[in-house]
């Protein structure tokens, strides 16, 4: 199969924008709480869809009382949290777009994005942010305004606004048409500077109403309610403040995900997004602590059980009968409490930015949480795929997004094609020629689609490496497996003109006491101090294993190598989206590399 579209399920407005969606909520959904917000005791309280266009429509006027125009660009650099939502409905209600920044950016990286947008205004969250774009400020002629979020920027705003009516928010909210630009979310950058994709509203509108749409039961006004922890400045993150404002159903956010159980036990959500080290850490984190209380063997047979009934559940005769009554009997004793840590009300979650993997995927869909895998670019505003709620393939991620298509170029590329994409990269013609070619978009991975229109991503093509012996091989299926392991952070498989693969592998710091504990080793011990401790060896050599059991004998990973180093966003290593940027780690491991191939 090399081509595969379905019909769309949703119309994009011929001449709207997204400011409709908030102003319709209070219309038709007044009293509806489409939003949560932390008080600072810690509590959720909710906030209406009435009550909610009243802020927005508030912070909007300061907006514009400050002299902000329809098209110029405002920046947004926070945490994800309840005034990024609001702000960036204001921006829109001003007729303005949104720039969203990482808030771990640096100086250097905000002055590119700010300067390259041309930005007229910014908005940040802490006092940290704020000094970091006046130490660039003066390089940045065009901005006007700075703004932050922790130093009462709503309030400013509000106060700034306060003598403009209604009537010029929504005199403004309406020069933007469907085909303007709503938002340039700048590419993660793991080679060179980072592109700003041009995202439409019409864009917008066609991704989360076919999602939507596609998703009903999961999208329940009234009933359904998700709480968003993933980064806003990440277009997937966005993909979810979109469609929950859409739908619409509540949306909660969290800026620190380090008590993010003890979150999901308050907010009790239906749905959860998030990406596959959030469900590996969950599954790590019940087995260790099963272990640890002398249950690992019984925890060990339940995941055993549930995958076994995940397979199952896509035979043509269903669970056998006995297998059914061991499900039934771990359910009570093990499943249902992994259910409570997720919050005790969701039978679904939506998972991307890289592959979670066949054996967790039936692992939590045979517990009774099934885990949509889905897939997509900041260029396509998300998901370009998805998993639909009633026939999950698991190990694939999913069909189309309605009214769009996904063809395999002769060479493995995917391509794209459908009115979710973006327009462009802003002030950059010559990517935007080279990525987009009689209207379908170039994504840069290989994959391939079966006879029912699912895709599996196999791997990226600048990724590819070629052997000493000629031998091309997809990193990303090893490396995800290798990954899964509780014990390993990061894995990145080396070997380009190498006579054969290999594996540079970190060590999951949070993990590590606990392993260590459970294996005599010395608390406190550190990475540098057992990294050649026979069992830390052994234990990485059994992922690795695992990791070998998806690929070809020639494919595998023969040696590797065990770094005292993480990779992570501060050194270098990786980018906000946790994309590995190889080209860095190459160099600056080039000799733990070299010491791989070493006799």
């Amino acid at each position: 199969m090399r081509e595969f579209s379905l019909p769309a399920l949703y119309e994009v407005p011929a001449d709207g924008n997204l400011t409709d969606l908030i102003r319709r909520n209070a219309a038709q959904h007044p009293d509806v709480a489409v939003i949560a917000r932390k008080t600072p005791s810690g509590d959720w309280q909710d906030v209406t869809a009435t009550a909610f266009l009243a802020e927005v429509r508030a912070a909007a006027k300061g907006l514009i009382a400050s002299g902000v125009e329809p098209g110029d660009r405002v920046a947004l650099m926070s945490r994800t949290r309840y005034e990024w939502t609001l702000l960036d409905f204001a921006i829109w209600s001003a007729g303005a777009v949104t720039v969203p920044v990482y808030e771990t950016s640096s100086a250097e990286q905000v002055e590119w994005i700010l300067g390259d947008s041309g930005a007229v205004a910014a908005i940040v969250e802490t006092d940290v942010h704020d000094k970091t774009v006046e130490s660039v400020r003066e390089r940045l002629p065009q901005l006007k305004h700075l703004w932050r979020i922790e130093g009462g920027a709503v309030e400013t705003l509000d106060a700034a606004g306060s003598d403009i009516a209604d009537k010029v928010v929504d005199e403004r909210s309406a020069t933007a048409k469907a085909d303007s630009p709503a938002t340039i979310v700048y590419t993660s950058g793991t080679t060179g500077r980072p592109k700003g994709c041009v995202i439409s509203h019409r864009a917008w509108f066609a991704e989360c109403g076919n999602v939507v749409e596609r998703l009903k039961p999961l999208f329940r006004t009234g009933e359904s309610s998700i709480l968003l922890f993933l980064p806003l400045a990440h277009v997937f993150g966005r993909l979810v403040e979109v469609a929950a404002v859409m739908a619409p159903i509540k949306l909660g956010h969290v800026s620190d995900i380090k008590n993010l159980t003890g979150e999901l036990a308050a907010f009790r959500p239906t749905l959860i997004l998030g990406v596959p080290r959030v469900f590996e850490k969950v599954y790590n984190s019940a087995r260790a602590q099963a272990q640890a209380g002398g249950k690992g063997k019984i925890f060990d047979k339940a995941a055993d059980t549930a995958i076994e009934y995940s397979r199952a559940l896509d035979s043509a005769g269903g669970p056998p009968l006995a297998l059914k009554f061991k499900h039934k009997v771990f359910d009570r004793l093990v499943f249902s409490k992994l259910r409570a840590v997720l919050g005790n009300r969701g039978e679904y979650a939506i998972s991307g930015g890289a592959p979670l993997g066949e054996r967790l995927g039936h692992f939590f869909r045979g517990i009774g949480f099934t885990v949509l895998e889905g897939y997509g670019l900041t260029e396509s505003t998300a998901a370009t795929a998805f998993n639909p709620w009633d026939r999950t393939k698991i190990g694939t991620v999913g069909q189309p997004l309605p009214g769009s298509t996904v063809r395999i170029a002769d060479d493995g590329e995917v391509l794209l094609h459908g009115e979710h994409l973006f327009t462009g990269y802003w002030n950059n013609e010559k990517a935007t020629t080279e990525a987009v070619s009689d209207g379908w978009f170039h994504t840069g991975d290989i994959g391939t689609v079966d006879g029912d229109g699912y895709l599996t991503i196999t791997g990226r093509k600048k990724e590819i490496i070629v052997t000493a012996g000629g031998k091309n091989v997809a990193p990303a299926v090893i490396e995800d497996r290798i990954r899964a392991h509780a014990l390993v952070a990061e894995c990145m498989v080396v070997g380009d003109a190498r006579p054969f693969i290999g594996a540079l592998v970190t060590i999951d710091e949070e993990f590590l006491p606990r392993w260590a504990e459970q294996h005599g080793k010395p608390a406190g011990a550190t990475v540098a101090q057992l990294k050649d401790d026979p069992d830390l060896i052994a234990a990485v050599q059994q992922a690795v294993d695992d990791g070998n059991a998806a690929v070809s004998h020639a494919e595998a990973v023969k040696k590797f190598r065990i770094l005292t180093n993480q990779f992570t966003e501060e050194s270098g290593h990786i980018t906000p989206s946790l994309k590995l940027k190889r080209n860095v780690v190459l160099k600056d491991f080039a000799a733990d590399i070299e010491a791989i191939y070493t006799k």
